[in-house]
């Protein structure tokens, strides 16, 4: 029976180790992820890049890798949309600021 104990504890902490081990390598994955769309946005910066040298390279590549993607811009939501065009349309009143947030809202989205 002693035997028996002293195996279960000494083969516990085994298991337990095996695992931790697999769910730490969940993190790991995931920042190989953005490690890789962090290199793939250095190669399409720098394929657009081609011909530049010196400071307005690294302007140019500065710029590029600091962009944030197209999408993002766009308001995803009609109330992103309102607080955009509400940001916009700020200083104009009354009838010109209905109009202005008519057009604005009416606009598709890109």
């Amino acid at each position: 029976m002693k035997k028996l104990i002293a195996m279960c504890v000494l083969v516990t902490p085994l298991l337990a180790t095996g695992a931790f081990a697999q769910s730490a390598s969940a993190p790991a994955a995931a920042g190989d992820k953005a490690a890789n769309a962090q290199q793939d946005k250095m190669k399409a910066c720098n394929a657009q890049a081609t011909g530049k040298k010196g400071d307005e390279r690294k302007a140019f590549m500065s710029d590029c890798l600091s962009n944030k993607p197209a999408a993002a811009a766009e308001p995803k939501t009609q109330q992103d949309k309102m607080s955009a065009c509400s940001k916009q349309g700020k200083g104009k009143k009354g009838d010109d600021y209905k109009k202005f947030m008519s057009d604005c809202l009416s606009k598709p989205a890109a």
